[in-house]
């Protein structure tokens, strides 16, 4: 057997084994989304990608799918109040990172598109909101994967290190799932983080941090005016209308709760199995192509947004 099939098979086994809802079956809850991101990435850096493709377009459609079967175990009255508080840092923090990205990418003379992407990013959802602002900018394909890089780099250690300080510092479920929906990128690493937490934590982050992402619809039409270009490519989070209307259904629909509960329990694994196609995907080639200027930037951005919430959540919250 070549090395080739080695490492399909091995990816393939790989797959089914974190498809597989080993708590739920066998009370075996060790297989989180840290440990399946960390086996993602010692795949990627030992074997490479078999299947970039697949990676790619499963990660993302089974990520938003995950998010809306997460809707299913969360009451919408009680959402709602919960993300008060929440959308105050929303606003509050997507300023403040949008500003410090303009004087942060002039002062270190980091190309003005790639600047502006690790911003978003950092500011709203990590690789969606890059992913939503690219064609807007018109950016090209090495601006794209140095911004994806650096903010998928930072996702990456916040996932692992979130929780921990999170406990550390004896944080509320309610405190550390507004840090982690403010601090941390993308909405695949904010709910990894939540669920290490707690399950109360979960459903806080992911709702503030749905919130958040819908800030990447006036984002991408004020970035018209500031790069003045037009263009109809503007990339709408529609899975979270979904999600909402999930949370509907569960509130007021009386679902039968093995429905529901089974709902979540899918939801979960399938984050579990998009934390490691996403290290799975993380080629050593796209961490040389980052370069040192935009990923001190990213860090910058990432300290700044990560101590002011802290500070701000330990004071209102």
């Amino acid at each position: 057997m070549n090395n080739l099939n080695l490492k399909k098979i091995i990816y393939i086994v790989l797959i089914i084994f974190f498809s597989i809802p080993f708590k739920n079956l066998f009370q075996i809850d060790f297989i989180t989304p840290a440990l399946a991101l960390f086996i993602g990435l010692i795949f990627a850096f030992t074997f490479g990608i078999p299947y970039p493709r697949f990676n790619k377009k499963c990660s993302k459609y089974l990520l938003q799918i995950s998010v809306v079967g997460l809707g299913f175990g969360m009451n919408f009255e009680q959402s709602l109040q919960a993300g008060k508080d929440g959308m105050i840092f929303t606003i509050v923090s997507v300023l403040i990172v949008m500003v410090a990205t303009v004087i942060i990418g002039k002062w270190m003379k980091i190309d003005k598109k790639t600047s502006y992407l690790i911003g978003s990013g950092t500011a709203i959802c990590g690789g969606s909101a890059i992913a939503a602002i690219g064609p807007v900018i018109k950016a090209d394909e090495n601006q794209m994967a140095v911004s994806l890089g650096t903010v998928f780099m930072l996702n990456a250690i916040a996932l692992f290190i979130f929780p921990p300080l999170g406990r550390l510092m004896n944080m509320t479920d309610t405190q550390f799932g507004t840090w982690a929906a403010i601090a941390i990128h993308d909405t695949s690493s904010v709910v990894g983080a939540g669920q290490a937490f707690s399950e109360e934590a979960l459903k806080i982050a992911t709702l503030i941090k749905l919130t958040r992402a819908l800030w990447i619809i006036p984002l991408a039409i004020i970035t018209t005016f500031i790069f003045k270009e037009k263009s109809n490519k503007i990339s709408i989070p529609w899975f979270i209308l979904f999600f909402i209307l999930a949370m509907l259904v569960n509130t007021y629909a009386q679902l039968p709760q093995a429905i529901s509960e089974w709902c979540v329990i899918i939801a979960k694994q399938g984050m579990i199995l998009t934390l490691f196609l996403i290290g799975s995907s993380l080629s050593l080639n796209v961490i040389k192509s980052v370069g040192i200027s935009p990923v001190i930037q990213g860090v910058i951005l990432w300290i700044l947004i990560g101590f002011s919430s802290l500070a701000a959540i330990f004071v209102f919250i």
